[in-house]
Formats: structure tokens, C-alpha cells, sequence
């Protein structure tokens, strides 16, 4: 057909996506009705993922029966929650881990500057102090795995410390 001038026409099959479209560009399109997290795109009071690419997708969800219900139960709660990817879930978790991890450091450290043997925070009366009074003082492990997982890292930042003092 091309040798005569005439061109076949247009490709049916053609997709109907919107190949540049993110999550965020929804949306701002959308309103507060979605929220992004991670390169994903979910609808606020249904907790559910929605396809960012197809515009029809978002639309149906949002005309559906379930939308809608879930929506008036949402704006009842004045809790807001929002769900969110596991990527993020585990930042935050690294932080506090990262938090309790320093409280546990600067208490083998005290212990050993003190000359308090590490055993003394098996004592039950030493557990009670620690988890009233110190925050995340309750996550202090028991002395043996003190000894075997913090007291080496105290032990080299100290020595570490050292050798730098003496040059």
C-alpha cells in the first residue's frame, strides 16, 4: 500500500497510558483525597495502592461505592493515618534502633567509668530504675550480652580515642 501514496491507518492497539505521569503530579491533580510514599500512589481513607498511570483508574476508585463509604467513616475519625511503604516504616525503625543503641552505649560506658561491674544491671531494682526513669532505659539488655555486644565497641572507641590523644 505504501508503493501507491496510501498509508495504512492508525494502529488501533495504541495504549492509552500517560507515560510521564508520577505520583506526586497525581497528587497535586487530586487533592488531599491521595498521598505519595515511596513512588506509590494511595488513596488516604482507604489505604489502598492506585495506579498513578491511568487517570481512569483514580477516577472509578474515587466515584466507587466502597470509596465513598470508606470516606465518610474516614472524616468521622479525627485520627489521620496514612499508610506508608516499607522502605519508610524501616527508616523510621532505624532510627530508634539507632536511638537505643546510644542509650545502651553511654550505660556500658558510665558502668565502666564508674568501676560499676556490668552484672549490677541484672539487679531488679537497677531494671525498675531504668525503665521508669530513662527513656528507652528498659531496652538495656541483661549483662552477658552487654558484655559480648557492647563492651568490644566501647572498648575500641576508647582505644581508638587514646591513640589519637597520644599523637
Amino acid at each position: 500500500m505504501e508503493r501507491f501514496g496510501v498509508k495504512s491507518p492508525p494502529s488501533r492497539n495504541r495504549s492509552k497510558t500517560a507515560l510521564y505521569v508520577t505520583p506526586q503530579d497525581r497528587v497535586t491533580e487530586f487533592g488531599s483525597e491521595l498521598h505519595e510514599d515511596g513512588g506509590k500512589l494511595f488513596c488516604t481513607s482507604c489505604n489502598v495502592v492506585l495506579n498513578h498511570v491511568r487517570k481512569s483508574a483514580i477516577n472509578d476508585h474515587l466515584k466507587s461505592k466502597t470509596h465513598t463509604k470508606r470516606k465518610a467513616e474516614f472524616e468521622e475519625q479525627n485520627v489521620r493515618k496514612k499508610q506508608r511503604t516499607l522502605t519508610a516504616s524501616l527508616q523510621c525503625n532505624s532510627t530508634a534502633q539507632t536511638e537505643k543503641n546510644s542509650v545502651i552505649q553511654d550505660f556500658v560506658k558510665m558502668c565502666l567509668e564508674a568501676n560499676i561491674p556490668l552484672e549490677k544491671a541484672d539487679h531488679p531494682s537497677v531494671r525498675a530504675f531504668l525503665s521508669r526513669y530513662v527513656k528507652n532505659g528498659s531496652s538495656i539488655p541483661k549483662s552477658e550480652q552487654l558484655r559480648k555486644a557492647y563492651l568490644p565497641d566501647g572498648y575500641d572507641n576508647e582505644n581508638q580515642l587514646l591513640n589519637t590523644e597520644d599523637r
